[in-house]
């Protein structure tokens, strides 16, 4: 088969990535060049002084320390799980030589004012009793290294199952599939029963295409036991911590026995039972290992006590020392190997996310099939991380919801944030339509039917009619700031926007609810505010705080951004659009599948505050409105300015 049109595009694939990873270090060296350590302390991206609590070692022999910060603990910082660092003693005066007592390392769990580092090496620095301790945040690049070496691996399969995927993912070649097999799943309905049918079915590739509220979860999990039933193991994958920890808990529900790979500090402390190093501290013979490691450990340290200058007995005795670490390192690594070969080799399914499935404790292990959830939010490179691993592939995710971020305009502009599913879908692979919604009321759904999924979706019987238990439970509300001289403001720092006035509506609507709200049903009520803009989440949690009331009703709300609140839902969501100038422009509002998540996470009633002025020059907002004022409510915001 020609590949060489199809690896002209993967080229280029590369060539946007490339540009990608420049923009992404290109802002982190902006944000930290020539800035001191007291200015990188301020700005979240060091910790100084830290105190080392810790020391041993973790999985694969690597050293770990544990640190605490001991100073300035009320400043946000910019560190978490998964990321690298750098670990280094201060220079005590002038004259010190950083440079040599720093030991880079990736932090595995991060707790508080605590952090755990494991380092790039098998030794612990000599140095951490010396000094100040400090630790700096680094670029993070593996991801890019990852999703590279995925493309390179795709250019190079001219023969082989990956060249025939790739040859069936670019349409030069038709996907196979056999009999669908009857699903007797009762909780399924019909079009889920269909998909697992076909997941079944399928020889090479097969997809499902989950919209808000859809069962995408549940007809997943239903197809992945069929899967085990099946084959000896499924490689199972998403691009967030997020979403591998919910399909982890819910396949390991169903009584599969579930490995979860990966950062142990990104896992949800309810799995960490599931995870690689949980089965491997819950096995009998693990303290053998610690055992073992503990000597080698002691058996390095004596070899370095011996100075420069010494005899032919202390020579040998220095041999001896280094012979015996060897020795006890390699017994320990042998036991870690078996053991971790035994947990994977009985596992029905193993969860990641995309990087980690280029974890080197899956080299030896062969998948059937990979699935791959939430595929709509991954760039194309990091997709086929996962697919290099298997034989058949499952992508699952909705096109019309939140895209992976791009960072790099030019990448964007050329085709980065396109992902293979939208390819997939788009192209000659046939998908499979889950088209009945289980989360919302139907005027809620309405919108986004008509916009995104060609009315395809209906809303189950039970929550096509749900409403809140209050006079003004209409499941549809626009409130209008237009003409109310609410003018949006933009954080100097952050450069994200906020909008007091819409603090103030949104207030006084809530506010009034809550008095109208029966009192033994607010306990079972969920609210969210939501914007896209990041200062106006803080700007409307620092004000609420100052309510008076504030402390009763904050375990029922939630604040956020979209991108942190997709995945979840709540009976009541505001969503505070912010912009508001005279010049109409609206920024990031254009990216309406962003808004589509907003908008289908509320259950029975979306209450959405904007400028129709400002907003209603675009036509995704102008046919919004005119839908709120066919199946909602149209309010003005003069109204709640009493």
């Amino acid at each position: 088969m020609n590949f060489t049109a199809i690896n002209a595009k993967i080229e280029g694939l590369r060539e946007l990535l490339a540009l990608e990873k420049e923009a992404d270090f290109e802002r982190f060296r902006r944000e930290i060049q020539q800035l001191s350590v007291a200015e990188k302390v301020e700005k979240g991206l060091c910790w100084s002084p830290v105190i080392l609590k810790k020391e041993g070692f973790a999985i694969g022999e690597r050293a770990f320390v544990i640190v605490e910060r001991t100073g300035q603990l009320d400043l946000p910082h910019r560190f978490k799980a998964g990321t690298p660092v750098d670990l280094y003693a201060r220079p005590t005066d002038q004259k010190g030589n950083r440079d040599k007592r720093r030991q880079s390392g990736v932090i595995q769990f991060l707790e508080k004012h605590r952090m755990k580092i494991v380092f790039n090496t098998n030794d612990l620095p000599e140095w951490l009793q010396e000094g100040s301790l400090a630790v700096d945040l680094l670029f993070d690049e593996r991801t890019y290294l990852e999703m590279d070496k995925a493309l390179r691996t795709l250019l190079q399969a001219n023969e082989g199952r990956l060249s025939e995927l790739k040859a069936i993912f670019y349409g030069t070649m038709p996907a196979q599939e056999g009999k669908v097999p009857p699903v007797f799943d009762a909780l399924l309905n019909d079009a889920q029963k269909l998909a697992v049918g076909n997941i079944l079915a399928a020889r090479d590739v097969a997809i499902v295409h989950g919209p808000p509220g859809t069962g995408k979860t549940t007809t997943l999990v239903s197809a992945i036991r069929e899967l085990c039933a099946r084959e000896s193991s499924v490689l199972v994958t998403a691009p967030s911590n997020a979403a591998v920890d919910l399909l982890s808990e819910r396949l390991s529900d169903t009584g599969l026995n579930v490995v979860r790979l990966g950062n142990i500090s990104r896992v949800d402390e309810k799995l960490i039972s599931l995870t690689l190093e949980g089965r491997l501290a819950a096995h009998p013979q693990s303290k053998n290992i610690k055992k073992v490691r503990i000597e080698a450990a002691r058996a390095r340290r004596d070899a370095k006590r011996f100075k420069r200058r010494f005899g032919a007995v202390e020579r040998e005795a220095r041999r001896d020392a280094f012979r015996e670490a060897r020795e006890l390192r390699e017994w320990a690594r042998q036991l870690e190997e078996r053991l971790l070969t035994e947990i994977l080799f009985t596992a029905d399914v193993v969860t990641c996310t995309l990087v980690n499935a280029t974890s080197r404790v899956l080299d030896t292990i062969k998948f059937r099939t990979v699935v791959i959830d939430e595929a709509a939010q991954a760039l194309e490179p990091a997709t086929w991380i996962p697919i290099t691993k298997a034989q058949k592939v499952v992508l699952a995710g909705d096109p019309f919801q939140l895209p992976p971020t791009v960072k790099s305009i030019e990448a964007q502009r050329q085709g980065l944030e396109i992902t293979l599913l939208e390819k997939a879908i788009q192209g000659p692979l046939r998908a499979n339509f889950l088209n009945v919604q289980y989360r919302m009321n139907a005027a809620i759904m309405g919108f986004s039917n008509q916009r995104f999924y060609e009315g395809q979706l209906a809303a189950a019987e039970w929550v096509a009619h749900w409403e809140l238990p209050y006079p003004d439970n209409v499941p549809v509300i626009f409130i209008d700031t237009a003409g109310c001289g609410f003018e949006e403001e933009r954080n100097p720092e952050t450069r994200s926007s906020f909008n007091k006035g819409e603090h103030f509506i949104l207030r006084e609507h809530f506010f009034q609810l809550l008095k109208d709200f029966p009192e033994d049903q607010w306990p079972y009520t969920s609210v969210a505010i939501i914007s896209p803009y990041r200062a106006q989440c803080q700007y409307v949690a620092d004000a609420l705080a100052e309510e008076e009331d504030w402390e009763r009703l904050r375990s029922r709300v939630s604040i956020n951004t979209i991108d942190a609140f997709q995945g979840q839902e709540r009976d009541l969501i505001y969503i505070s659009l912010v912009r508001s100038n005279a010049k109409g422009e609206i920024g990031f509002l254009r990216d309406y599948r962003r808004m589509n998540v907003a908008m289908t996470r509320a259950r029975k009633q979306l209450i959405v505050i904007g400028d129709s002025a400002t907003v209603g020059g675009d036509e995704f907002y102008q046919s919004f409105l005119q839908y709120v004022e066919q199946h909602g409510a149209y309010r003005s915001a003069w109204e709640y300015l009493g």
